[in-house]
C-alpha cells in the first residue's frame, strides 16, 4: 500500500488550500489561473519533461479539485470561467472520479523480471517450476514473455529473491477488474464494475485517478449572501474523522462550527440506529432460518455484492448506513437544511448520489485543506456541547471489528451469534466472498460453525483506513481509541 506521505497526496492538499483561501477571499475566478504558475514556478526543477508540462498538469488537477472532469476538457476556457462553473453548480456533476490521462505512466502490463541479483544457481528452480517452460538460462535466467502467464512461481521459487514483479498499480489494487487499459495503453475506469473503493486512487504513484472534490460547492452554500438563497448547513462527521486529528469530543464540533457550519452531528449516533436494528434485524433473520446476514454500513462492499456476487445479495442487512440516519436526523429537525456528510471513504460519495437525504460529500483531505485555510487547529478548539452524544461502540464503527461488537452487544440472546469478519476487499478479499456466495446458494457445503454474521470493510482496518485518510492506519486507530475513551 503507497504511504499517505507522498508528494502525489501532498500536491492535492497545497491545490486544496489554495483554492479554498482563494474562495474565502472572493477572489477564486481572478486568482485560480496562478494557481499552477505559483505551484510551479520557472526557476523549479520539473517533475516531468519540463516546467510548462508540470504546470498544465498542475491545471487539470486544479479543475478536478473545483469538481471537474478533465476528460476532453476544452483547452480553450480558462480555469477562471471554470471556477465560475463551480461556483454557479447547482449539485455535483457525474461521474465522480476523473483520470488524467497526461499523468498516466501509461505503465507497461503486469509482468516479471528477472534482476542482476540472479545467480545462476545450480538447481534453477525457477526453471524447473514454471509450467509454460517460459524461462530458460544463459548465465542467468531469461523469461520469454510469450509464454510467460505471470503466475509468479519463478519469483516464489528463486532463493535470491533475483525475480520481481512489476505491477500495475492501480489495477493491481482495483479488487473487481474495473481498471484496464484503452486502445492508446492508457487507463480507463469501467463504472459498471466499479465499486468505488477508492484504491485506484490510493494506489496510483502518479496521481492520475483522481476524485472530483465538492469543497467549492460547500463553501458556497456556507458564503451564501442571498437571503432567498441561504439555508441552515449542517456536518455530519464520522466517527474516523477523530481519528485523523487530535482531538476530545467536542472539539470537532467546535472546530466545523468556526469553519461556518450553522450545526454539527456526529455520524456515531447514526452508527447506534444502524447497529439497534441490524441486531433486531439478525435475530429475526435466525428465528426464520436464515444461513447468514452480513452488514451493510460499507457501502462499496454493498456495490460489490450488488454488482459481483449476486448470491450473497439476500444475506446483506436490509439496514440503511450511519449516514443516511444521521442525515435523517438533520433533515427532520429542519428538512430544509443543507447535509455535508464528511468522511475518508470514496464510496460514500457514491452513496451521497444515491441518497436523497445527503446532499454533499466532503473527504477528510478536504476538510483538512479547508481547516488549513482557515489557519483553524482542531486540537487547539474549545471542546463545544455535543447535540447528541453517541455510545462507544458507535463511535467504534470506524474500525475493523467495531460494527459486530455494536451489534452483538445489542443483542437479547448472544449464543445465537458465530460471527466473522472480511478485513478489506482486496483480491483475496472478493474470493472469501464468492465463497460465502456459494455457501448461501448451496453450491458449497458450509462447515461446521459456519459464522452467521459478517461483518465486511473494503478498507483494511476499517473506515480509518479509507482511502482520503491523512494519519497512518495505526496512528489512526490509537487515536481513535483515545477519542472513544475521553468521551465514556
Amino acid at each position: 500500500m503507497l504511504n499517505i506521505n507522498n508528494n502525489t497526496s501532498n500536491i492535492k492538499t497545497e491545490i486544496l488550500v489554495r483554492i479554498a483561501r482563494l474562495q474565502l477571499e472572493g477572489r477564486l475566478e481572478e486568482g485560480v489561473h496562478y494557481i499552477p504558475k505559483e505551484m510551479a514556478p520557472k526557476d523549479s526543477k520539473p517533475m516531468r519533461c519540463c516546467i510548462y508540462h508540470d504546470r498544465e498538469l498542475l491545471r487539470m488537477r486544479v479543475l478536478a479539485r473545483m469538481g471537474h472532469s478533465v476528460e476532453n476538457i476544452d483547452e480553450d476556457v480558462p480555469l477562471a470561467g471554470y471556477a465560475k462553473k463551480a461556483l454557479e453548480r447547482e449539485k455535483p456533476t457525474w461521474p465522480m472520479l476523473t483520470v488524467l490521462r497526461d499523468a498516466c505512466n501509461s505503465c507497461v502490463r503486469t509482468h516479471y523480471m528477472v534482476t542482476n541479483a540472479c545467480q545462476g544457481c545450480y538447481a534453477r528452480p525457477c526453471m524447473m517450476n514454471c509450467p509454460r517452460k517460459a524461462i530458460h538460462i544463459e548465465h542467468h535466467a531469461h523469461i520469454d514473455s510469450t509464454k510467460c502467464v505471470n503466475c509468479g512461481l519463478c519469483m516464489n521459487n528463486c532463493p535470491y529473491h533475483a525475480i520481481i514483479k512489476i505491477p500495475v498499480p492501480c489495477e493491481e489494487a482495483c479488487p473487481v477488474g474495473a481498471i484496464s487499459k484503452d486502445e492508446n495503453g492508457y487507463e480507463k475506469i469501467d463504472y459498471e464494475k466499479c465499486i468505488f473503493c477508492g484504491n485506484c486512487m490510493r494506489e496510483c504513484p502518479f496521481g492520475a485517478m483522481m476524485d472530483k472534490s465538492q469543497l467549492v460547492d460547500v463553501i458556497a452554500r456556507i458564503m451564501e449572501k442571498d437571503p432567498q438563497k441561504k439555508r441552515r448547513i449542517v456536518a455530519l462527521y464520522a466517527p474516523s474523522i477523530a481519528s485523523q486529528f487530535k482531538a476530545v469530543p467536542g472539539q470537532l464540533e467546535t472546530a466545523l462550527k468556526t469553519l461556518g457550519f450553522d450545526d454539527v452531528i456526529e455520524v456515531a449516533v447514526g452508527a447506534d440506529i444502524c447497529a439497534s436494528k441490524e441486531a433486531k434485524e439478525f435475530e429475526e433473520r435466525m428465528a426464520r432460518g436464515d444461513r447468514m446476514m452480513t452488514t451493510s454500513c460499507c457501502s462499496a462492499y454493498v456495490r460489490a455484492v450488488q454488482i459481483h456476487v449476486p448470491a450473497l445479495r439476500e444475506c446483506v442487512s436490509e439496514t440503511r448506513s450511519p449516514m443516511h440516519y444521521t442525515a435523517q436526523i438533520a433533515k427532520e429537525d429542519d428538512p430544509d437544511c443543507i447535509t455535508v456528510f464528511i468522511g475518508p471513504c470514496l464510496a460514500k460519495r457514491r452513496e451521497g448520489f444515491d441518497d436523497e437525504l445527503v446532499d454533499y460529500v466532503l473527504s477528510i483531505e478536504e476538510i483538512n485543506a479547508f481547516l488549513i485555510a482557515k489557519g483553524i487547529e482542531v486540537a487547539a478548539m474549545e471542546s463545544g456541547e455535543e447535540k447528541q452524544v453517541p455510545s462507544a461502540s458507535g463511535r467504534n464503527f470506524a474500525k475493523s471489528g467495531g460494527v459486530l461488537e455494536a451489534v452483538k452487544i445489542r443483542l437479547t440472546d448472544q449464543t445465537i451469534l458465530r460471527p466473522a469478519k472480511i478485513n478489506g476487499l482486496n483480491k483475496a478479499g472478493m474470493k472469501t466472498l464468492n465463497m460465502y456466495g456459494m455457501i448461501n446458494s448451496g453450491k458449497l457445503a458450509a462447515p461446521e460453525n459456519s459464522p452467521n454474521l459478517i461483518e465486511v470493510m473494503a478498507c483494511e482496518g476499517g473506515c480509518i483506513a479509507g482511502p482520503c485518510a491523512i494519519v497512518d492506519v495505526k496512528k489512526a486507530e490509537l487515536q481513535l481509541d483515545k477519542y472513544v475513551k475521553s468521551g465514556s
